[in-house]
């Protein structure tokens, strides 16, 4: 005679296999943390609170080689939370870098093609070719033929989206958010021939109306500045980023990686 066993016995094994499985799951989105690190300016010496000098830089990419970080592209990050690529693996890292400042052509580029790191770069349009301090149009197209430097929006000129909203009416305010955010993803396509459908908050500024115009525009993606790292209970709308600034360097660079940055209160 075959034995066979007993239904009530194979669903009660069912019923615990489906109860365990969200705990896997609550272990994997605990496990799953990507530090982005967010750069500004970079030079010889440190001519503000967003400048980190290049030296600084070059050692904390070095400390990246050498202690078995893999620097992944923010693009790959966003597609997982959009459920179009699996997570990523241990001691990820994302790099980029917000206002398209002129030393990330002459200071950065250099450090990232010695090691093929890639970066995405937060660019509002109206300072390209046009600001001092920024780059030019054909630095910009130089950056993206590179194949390490993605092209993505800052806005189109960088407000103050709080102040914005004090001086202007509702309807005067809506019309300035979609004009930033519409006209900045147009001219960047338009420009560099990229897919720009990811947007940095100027001033780390947003709120759930913004981030409502922001996917209305077309943006899968925004980013914030929170000084924690992005774990898989994040909102792809709410990404956190690490603004560094010079004082982020050896030990504490080394904390920061660990999820135990140094408190700093930073202004943008």
């Amino acid at each position: 005679m075959v034995n066979t066993v007993p239904f009530a016995t194979v669903f009660r094994l069912l019923v615990i296999l489906v109860l365990l499985a969200p705990c896997h799951s609550a272990y994997a989105a605990e496990a799953f943390r990507v530090p982005v690190l967010l750069y500004h300016r970079f030079g010889a010496t440190v001519a503000d609170s967003m400048t980190i000098t290049t030296p600084v830089f070059e050692a904390q990419m070095k400390y990246l080689h050498d202690n078995g970080y893999t620097v992944i592209p923010l693009r790959r990050l966003v597609d997982h939370y959009r459920g179009k690529a699996p997570a990523p693996g241990p001691k990820s890292v994302v790099i980029v870098e917000d206002d398209a400042h002129k030393s990330v052509y002459s200071e950065m580029l250099p450090v990232i093609k010695k090691y093929r790191y890639p970066v995405t770069v937060f660019t509002y349009p109206s300072a390209i070719s046009n600001a001092k301090y920024a780059m030019t149009w054909d630095q910009m197209r130089e950056l993206t033929k590179t194949g390490l430097v993605d092209i993505q929006s800052h806005t189109y000129w960088h407000p103050n989206f709080k102040k914005e909203r004090k001086k202007l009416s509702q309807s005067g305010f809506n019309a300035l958010v979609m004009t930033q955010l519409n006209k900045s993803k147009s001219r960047l396509e338009t420009e560099l021939g990229v897919k720009v459908d990811m947007l940095a908050w100027p001033f780390g500024i947003y709120d759930d109306y913004l981030i409502t115009k922001a996917t209305e525009a077309g943006y899968a993606a925004t980013f914030t500045i929170e000084r924690r790292h992005a774990t898989a209970a994040d909102s792809v709308l709410k990404l956190p980023r690490y603004l560094l600034v010079n004082g982020d360097n050896g030990k504490a660079f080394v904390q920061l990686l660990e999820g135990n940055a140094v408190k700093r209160n930073t202004v943008y």
